[in-house]
């Protein structure tokens, strides 16, 4: 029944549309759980154990600094001269050498350093784990990721804009005619590409796509369509090779949103 389906659709967007929704049936159909979209865009809560080992080390090596900078400073007590020696324990530094003070500003700027590093790493994760989740949210609900990025305070006082104002004020903007001043460069640009050869069209046959797909995992993580390629496999892929005849109608639905 697919097949004729899939037969008579127009472009790329409705065949990938009727190939998840076989899919989804098939599934139903069999009793497999779907995972949901809000408990795939659900950010973890838990800190990775590198993370707090990182985090510890962090902690540990502020106090090291602590402790240096006050022996550094004339603080001659036990504890703190017992924190010194174990930070050179090791070496060949000994508390009792006369360049002791440089040693010891070496050492704080060592530590210094470390905890930059390992700060930095910590942000690199952050900040992709974050642009990560919110990729994520925006596959599947928009609204919601705008919601996560709206600030508690507002920036300045008073009632916003009207609607009808603004709507008026970019349109009065988009409207206006604009006169581009072509430089000769781009008339250089232009006869430098005229001899340039348009590449020949792209014909993707079905035993291109079969054999594309053959060696792909079934079950692996989908890409954005949600399909996996068992289903590729499973059906028929005439209809599927007449949709990728050509490169540029690839291209206008490879970025699209199919869900």
């Amino acid at each position: 029944m697919m097949v004729t389906y899939l037969e008579a659709s127009r472009d790329l967007c409705e065949t990938d549309s009727i190939i998840f929704g076989g899919a989804l049936a098939v599934c139903r159909i069999i009793g497999t759980k779907l995972p949901m979209a809000e408990r795939a865009t659900q950010q973890g809560s838990a800190i990775p154990a590198w993370s707090k080992r990182i985090e510890d080390r962090i902690a540990k090596a502020r106090a090291l600094i602590g402790r240096l900078t006050s022996f550094r400073s004339g603080n001659n007590r036990p504890r703190v001269v017992r924190t010194v020696r174990m930070a050179f324990y090791g070496t060949n530094i000994s508390l009792s050498q006369p360049d002791i003070m440089q040693k010891l500003t070496e050492r704080i700027d060592d530590l210094k350093q470390r905890i930059a590093a390992w700060g930095k790493r910590i942000r690199r994760y952050t900040e992709r784990s974050t642009r990560f989740n919110q990729n994520r949210l925006f596959q599947s609900d928009q609204k919601r990721l705008y919601k996560s990025l709206e600030r508690s305070v507002l920036c300045g006082a008073g009632p916003g804009p009207d609607q009808a104002d603004t709507v008026a004020f970019w349109r009065g903007l988009w409207s206006k005619p604009v006169n581009h001043s072509d430089g000769p460069w781009m008339e250089v640009v232009a006869s430098q590409s005229a001899s340039v050869t348009p590449m020949d069209p792209v014909t993707i046959t079905p035993e291109d796509v079969a054999g594309a797909v053959r060696r792909a995992p079934n079950w692996k993580i989908p890409g954005l369509d949600g399909l996996h390629h068992y289903w590729l496999k499973g059906n028929s892929i005439n209809p599927l090779c007449v949709r990728l005849d050509s490169h540029n109608n690839f291209c206008d639905y490879a970025f699209m949103d199919w869900r």
